[in-house]
């Protein structure tokens, strides 16, 4: 426990709160580079990307030591399994931003014009439920301070009850989207339209993995 404790203090949970950090940190980093991408500025949005996958790495780096160093038992009112889970969860966002911006950047994709505004409004909120999710497992310290009782849980799960009303309007949002695709997708190439449609699927899955993770912290309270 030496290692992981020098890094991150006494407490065995704070890791988990600095890799949602970084997870978020990561996945936020799409904005900047959709935006690359609708201006074909090709060589900023090869920055962006680079960016990404580096902190992507680093959130790699932060998950393999508290693999190696959580112990097999632990004084607190948080199994080891349910933490290994949280973990596998938060590293499952990082890991879409990181084929997100792979797609992006990889098929130089253009986007149809119709579908900018919404395509990054809608990244954007998606972005806002890792956010949310980030700001919900930045409590666990507390949680666990107050033995996940009184009000701090009230606390969390307001916030696990906001980050599924963004959830949901993500998927509103995108439904709007694959209207609006569907409408002009016979002028473009059908490739182009095939990866503009996973383009849609993954920008989702941001969403459902950041309420994937208030649902994981759910469980813990409930525990």
């Amino acid at each position: 426990m030496g290692n992981i404790f020098n890094m991150f203090g006494p407490s065995p949970i704070r890791p988990i709160e600095q890799h949602m950090h970084k997870v978020y940190t990561c996945a936020k980093q799409l904005n900047p580079l959709f935006e690359a991408i609708l201006v074909k500025d090709w060589s900023a949005a090869q920055n962006h990307h680079q960016q990404i996958i580096k902190l992507e790495r680093e959130a790699d780096e932060i998950k393999k030591e508290l693999r190696l160093h959580l112990p097999t038992g632990l004084f607190l009112p948080v199994a080891r399994t349910d933490i290994l889970e949280l973990l596998k969860i938060q590293d499952r966002l990082a890991n879409k931003a990181k084929d997100i911006a792979g797609l992006l950047l990889g098929r130089k994709m253009v986007i149809p014009e119709s579908i900018q505004i919404h395509l990054k409004n809608c990244l954007t909120r998606c972005i806002e439920a890792a956010r949310q999710a980030c700001k919900a497992i930045n409590e666990l310290d507390e949680l666990l301070e107050t033995s996940f009782k009184g009000n701090e849980v009230k606390i969390v799960e307001e916030m696990i009850h906001h980050l599924d009303i963004i959830e949901n309007q993500c998927d509103d949002d995108l439904a709007k989207v694959r209207d609006e695709l569907f409408r002009v997708e016979k002028d473009f190439h059908p490739v182009d339209v095939m990866f503009l449609y996973q383009l849609l699927q993954w920008v989702g899955d941001l969403a459902d993995d950041a309420q994937s993770i208030g649902g994981r912290l759910q469980i813990l309270i409930a525990r």
